[in-house]
């Protein structure tokens, strides 16, 4: 080591203008990350209470509505067959004779019980089909697989298979989880299901060649999947069924692969099984998805396929395709610098980002910053690198919760978020990205405790704050967007001076999730928060439900208040 050092002082003493140009690169480097870091800083808390402010309502001048185009481009597919690992699975696939080390495969009468009370407790998020034989060269269950040789347990293979909607979830050799649309395999024995999982030994999973199998409850958040597309539901047929699906096709040996696949080639989003005859088309005003029906009365067998239902003449069965819909993804700068700014407001981990993905679909317009975010920049938001008083953005993202910050504009969307869910989201995108989540070691230090001391007063004088010192406030629940977007789309495109195209906006429903929605592979397994910590986030909620009603409008939703 000294040796190089000495070469590199000689080296140095011989050239120095080479030394001075290195040296003035690594300070110039310094001082970029320095002023980045700047930018992009916090934003501001201010604790202030709240008052009496002005009400909401629209204001602003009318932008025009966005072209719709018909183009089509087929988004890339998941490999039916091939493996996907997530950050805590690893990838390595142990041989047969490997697994065997794994654990003990005797028949024991205790684990098997041990299985059975665990799976008690797992009811109320799935149902406990039974054991199934498995065969390598043909599964049981068909859809993605996860490995876990260190922690595995069965809320964890069921999280993974709800979050990409799939009906079933199985466990073997007590570390490998497999997900699948139905069950191809015989019964076998239930004490051949006797594995100790390998994150709790307090229940079983699988065994050797053996699938423990749970079927899932599917009012969950993610959308159902059926290989590459994703359920949509059970629907009567349309009034004017060749207008809202003008490509139909006549399948004798139906089955949902043949009626998608054709849908997709044919380059529509839409895939409509109705008995024999397979239909295709967008989501429009004359099929506007919207009102489903009982899924009993799709139930009917393929022809081609007899574990599968393809609806019937009178009920379709929709999914939609990984085709993507086009008419909404046209976006650009305002042709005329805006004559308000316009807020979105949030507290952070609220779902702005999202909002912002949404708005601009909804209005084929970019979004703007208060802030420089180069990941969001490099991921599509084209606003972000616009001076936030530019006007060449419709509305424009903050966090702020000062007086001064507020009044700079004119009108805004206030997006609020239960706070035991922001907080976390927050904490997530704190210490891993946008789309990451925060090591275990994060949440378990003094990281989690002190985070929540500081946000969640944050969250409640947010509000406060807007509420107060807002000009024109539109308060829109995070909730009641996931849950009925059309309506609450239309209502925030309203303020921004947009007339709503109604097949516009059903355009954002079927591309409403973007690339900005965590995967539910490291969700937490247990609940974070302390007794004291919930005593002091119950306090800020009702703080903040008061101030709502007392402006007229609806208080915080139900669900904000644990039960």
């Amino acid at each position: 080591m000294a040796k190089l050092l000495v070469k590199l002082q000689r080296y140095f003493r011989r050239k120095p203008v080479r030394f001075f140009t290195l040296l003035a690169l690594y300070l110039a480097a310094g001082s970029l990350v320095f002023l980045h870091s700047g930018f992009a800083g916090e934003p501001t808390v201010t604790g202030s209470q709240h008052g009496p402010g002005a009400g909401e309502g629209p204001g602003l001048p009318y932008l025009g509505v966005m072209q719709l185009s018909r183009g089509f481009k087929a988004a890339a597919t998941m490999p039916e067959g091939g493996r996907r690992h997530g950050p805590w699975f690893k990838s390595t696939s142990k041989e047969p004779a490997e697994r065997g080390k794994a654990g003990d495969y005797g028949s024991t009468r205790s684990r098997v019980l041990r299985g059975r009370s665990g799976r008690e407790k797992e009811e109320d998020r799935a149902r406990y089909v039974g054991c199934y034989v498995d065969n390598t060269r043909r599964r049981t269950l068909r859809g993605v697989s996860f490995f876990d040789y260190k922690k595995m347990t069965v809320f964890r293979c069921q999280d993974n298979c709800a979050e990409r909607g799939y009906l079933y979830a199985g466990l073997e050799f007590g570390a490998e989880c497999y997900c699948g649309h139905k069950v191809q395999a015989s019964n076998a024995s239930e004490s051949e299901c006797n594995m100790e999982c390998k994150g709790e030994r307090s229940n079983t999973c699988g065994g050797v060649n053996r699938l423990s199998i749970y079927r899932l409850e599917l009012a969950q958040e993610s959308a159902r999947r059926y290989g590459s597309a994703i359920f949509r539901g059970c629907f009567r047929r349309p009034d004017n069924v060749s207008i809202a699906l003008p490509v139909s096709q006549l399948m004798l040996n139906m089955s949902v692969d043949k009626c998608v696949d054709f849908c997709t080639e044919k380059e529509y989003p839409l895939s409509a099984l109705a008995g024999t005859t397979c239909r295709c088309g967008f989501p429009t005003t004359l099929f506007t998805l919207h009102e489903r029906e009982d899924e009993q009365l799709c139930a009917q067998k393929c022809a081609g396929e007899e574990f599968e239902s393809c609806g019937t003449a009178e009920y379709l069965l929709v999914y939609q395709t990984q085709v993507q819909d086009n008419r909404c993804m046209d976006r650009r700068f305002l042709p005329t610098r805006a004559k308000q700014l316009v807020a979105l407001a949030s507290f952070p981990g609220a779902g702005n980002t999202w909002a912002r993905h949404l708005i601009e679909l909804a209005t084929g317009f970019y979004t703007g910053s208060y802030y420089f975010d180069g990941s969001l920049y490099n991921k599509g938001f084209k606003g972000e690198r616009d001076h936030w008083r530019s006007g060449r953005t419709i509305c424009i993202k903050t966090h702020e919760s000062g007086q001064k910050e507020i009044e700079s504009f004119d009108s805004a969307i206030l997006l609020i978020r239960n706070p035991y869910k922001a907080l976390m989201a927050e904490f997530n995108r704190k210490y891993g990205g946008h789309i990451g989540f925060a090591a275990h070691a994060h949440w378990k230090g003094k990281e989690w405790p002190e985070f929540v001391a500081n946000y969640a007063p944050w969250w409640a004088t947010h509000t406060l704050d807007w509420l107060r010192y807002g000009k024109k406030v539109l308060v829109v629940h995070f909730e009641d967007l996931k849950r009925d977007l059309f309506v609450q789309l239309q209502r925030m495109v309203g303020l921004l001076g947009i007339t709503a195209c109604e097949d516009r906006l059903l355009c954002v429903e079927g591309q409403k999730d973007g690339n900005f929605k965590r995967s539910g592979l490291r969700k937490l397994e247990y609940d974070p928060y302390t007794p004291e910590m919930r005593k002091m986030i119950s306090g800020y909620i009702k703080m903040v439900d008061t101030a709502l009603k007392l402006r007229n409008l609806s208080g915080v939703p139900d669900d904000y208040y644990p039960r």
